[in-house]
């Protein structure tokens, strides 16, 4: 596995590092089962990520490396449901991949149903065996790996164990968020996500005594926002984390630790008339619509009257640019659409924000 210096990583973690809830009968959760054990003193380092993505994978695997040899950490939190994680904790311990190809298996359909979730999983197994998987998220497929974890646990005569309990309260979210989807639509059933994550979350982390972890999370769920975008009236996971927890959640987006300090190439560009130096950065990870690409030029030397141009059209969040960027850069992106055409158009970083994240906005020269 190939070794990246994340000094950043280092040096927070030397600065922080030195400085099960009840159930109901019918398996639901009260309001209060998250209180149910006293909060722990552990440290979060919770990231952001697109799933799926094989170079967001690696990045992970090196940052779980480091603070799996440097800093003894074990326990590893995943966007998957409880028995999900289950299931890995039991592969770990196997003589095959069985239990991984049935799990990858039933993820198909997913954006993580990709051939390097695989080399994902198998490198952690080989590298880091003392890992200990935790599960978040509602019970998705509980009719397949759900039901087999079930029965795993009935042949093992453990029904009456907090693992079966805590499965059916899963399952019992699952078929709450299912509701949702068919009576209100996906977008609106992803509330009952966001109320049930935290709380998974909470229980998971708070039976552990002082011990530090790291968790994998879409990106939603990362961004410290009272109210998501799409869900109004909701908070996101790591704001009701951070609620509970205070500085001991930290949280990191992986776009952002993907990007890249030095240009491809530097070339000639055309800005209001003018020719200037261009710091040309390749293919952003972000794409919406009728796009199918966007590539990236920095505009070196830009005169204030450029810089200082009034807004005007849409703007783009610094973590979809696939370098770092800074107030006062200009910028130049070409926009590839699906028909074949191609749109340039021209940012300024000026040091505002939309929905809590800073953005280069579009100007025209």
């Amino acid at each position: 596995m190939r070794r990246v210096k994340i000094t950043f990583i280092a040096v927070v973690l030397l600065c922080i590092i030195t400085a099960c809830g009840n159930a109901e009968a019918d398996y639901s959760e009260t309001n209060d089962s998250k209180d149910a054990i006293p909060v722990q003193t552990g440290q979060i380092f919770l990231f952001g990520e697109r799933h799926g993505c094989a170079d967001t994978m690696d990045k992970q695997l090196e940052i779980w490396g480091n603070f799996y040899h440097q800093y003894g950490m074990r326990h590893l939190f995943l966007e998957m449901p409880y028995f999900g994680a289950q299931w890995l904790n039991l592969w770990m311990h196997s003589d095959d991949d069985v239990i991984l190809y049935e799990m990858f298996d039933d993820i198909a359909g997913t954006l993580s149903h990709v051939p390097h979730t695989l080399i994902f999983f198998r490198t952690i197994k080989q590298e880091f065996p003392g890992t200990i998987f935790h599960g978040t998220d509602v019970g998705h497929q509980s009719d397949t790996q759900g039901q087999r974890f079930l029965q795993y646990l009935y042949d093992n005569d453990m029904q009456d164990t907090e693992s079966y309990t805590i499965t059916r309260m899963k399952m019992a979210q699952f078929e709450r968020f299912m509701e949702e989807v068919a009576t209100h639509g996906e977008w609106h059933a992803h509330a009952v996500r966001a109320y049930y994550k935290p709380q998974n979350f909470i229980r998971e982390f708070d039976q552990l005594a002082h011990q530090n972890v790291m968790a994998i999370h879409g990106m939603l769920h990362v961004e410290l926002t009272q109210h998501f975008k799409q869900i109004p009236n909701v908070p996101s996971m790591a704001y009701i984390l951070r609620e509970r927890y205070g500085d001991a959640l930290h949280t990191f987006n992986m776009d952002v630790l993907l990007q890249i300090q030095e240009p491809l190439r530097i070339e000639e560009v055309v800005l209001g008339g003018m020719a200037f130096e261009g710091s040309y950065f390749g293919a952003g990870r972000e794409v919406i619509r009728d796009e199918v690409a966007r590539f990236f030029w920095r505009v070196e030397d830009a005169p204030e009257v450029i810089r200082s141009s009034p807004p005007a059209g849409i703007a783009v969040p610094f973590d979809h640019f696939p370098m770092t960027v800074e107030v006062g850069q200009v910028f130049i992106i070409d926009f590839h659409q699906a028909d074949g055409s191609v749109l340039r158009r021209y940012f300024a970083a000026r040091g505002n924000y939309q929905n809590g994240r800073p953005v280069a906005e579009q100007f025209f020269p």
